[in-house]
């Protein structure tokens, strides 16, 4: 059920990306999200947002505009309602999750990973994200991992070229992905030939965020699986990407 409640906080972050936060107290594990609608009438499915962080007085969500939903969304202001139903979805399991670990993201798809990496505290961690001309949210997260690794297709900051031009899975006990879907294939790729195991975070079109009308299908070595319910994160061995 969607609880209404008010915006604290939403602001540009970067170009087409917002952080909106919300006051209150929130059990939350990372890799989860929210459905969120504004309080228009249009457009009439809600968004699903992956969790950006969450602390003792409220819980933020990057998002990044790529339709009228999150068009909708940036517009809103302090004290705006907002329509939200959570925690979905299964989330890490950070008990799993130990040593030498790398962290791979690709542009919006480091929303997810840095509450993550905030938890992930018994881990030596070495972050990789790859953005198109400039970073963000990167800084968030500089006193939780070892190293930090940066690519901008345009080569303004850092490698010139993707993210998965430099990162070498055979140095880490794990690998955890987070972008679009023909980075997360690559990477699963050089996981599975380095031996090493690896998760991603699915970013999928969602309409209910329950599992109840199939939209977010994605297939598995286990058959269909829906992204909402079933994940949005998966064992990236488990996942059959379309050729």
């Amino acid at each position: 059920m969607f609880s209404v409640v008010n915006t604290y906080e939403n602001v540009l972050i970067s170009e087409g990306v917002y952080k909106l936060s919300i006051k209150g107290k929130f059990n939350v594990k990372p890799g989860q999200f929210y459905m969120l609608k504004g309080g228009e009438m249009e457009p009439l499915l809600p968004r699903p947002i992956s969790v950006y962080d969450v602390d003792d007085e409220k819980i933020s969500f990057l998002y990044q505009i790529v339709g009228q939903g999150t068009k909708h969304l940036s517009k809103l202001c302090k004290n705006d309602k907002l329509q939200i139903m959570g925690p979905l979805g299964n989330g890490f399991d950070i008990e799993k999750i130990k040593g030498k670990i790398a962290v791979v993201s690709g542009g919006i798809g480091i929303a997810p990973l840095v509450y993550l990496i905030k938890k992930l505290t018994s881990c030596e961690i070495d972050l990789y994200a790859g953005f198109k001309a400039v970073d963000y949210s990167v800084d968030s997260v500089e006193k939780y991992v070892n190293k930090i690794n940066l690519s901008t297709e345009s080569g303004k900051i850092g490698h010139k070229g993707y993210i998965t031009d430099i990162i070498n899975p055979q140095k880490y006990e794990t690998v955890i992905c987070c972008g679009p879907e023909i980075m997360m294939k690559k990477v699963i790729s050089m996981c599975n030939d380095a031996k090493t195991p690896v998760y991603v975070s699915m970013e999928s079109h969602m309409a209910c965020g329950i599992g109840a009308c199939l939209v977010c299908t994605c297939k598995t070595k286990g058959g269909n699986k829906r992204t909402c319910k079933d994940g949005p994160v998966f064992n990236g061995e488990d996942l059959i990407f379309n050729d």
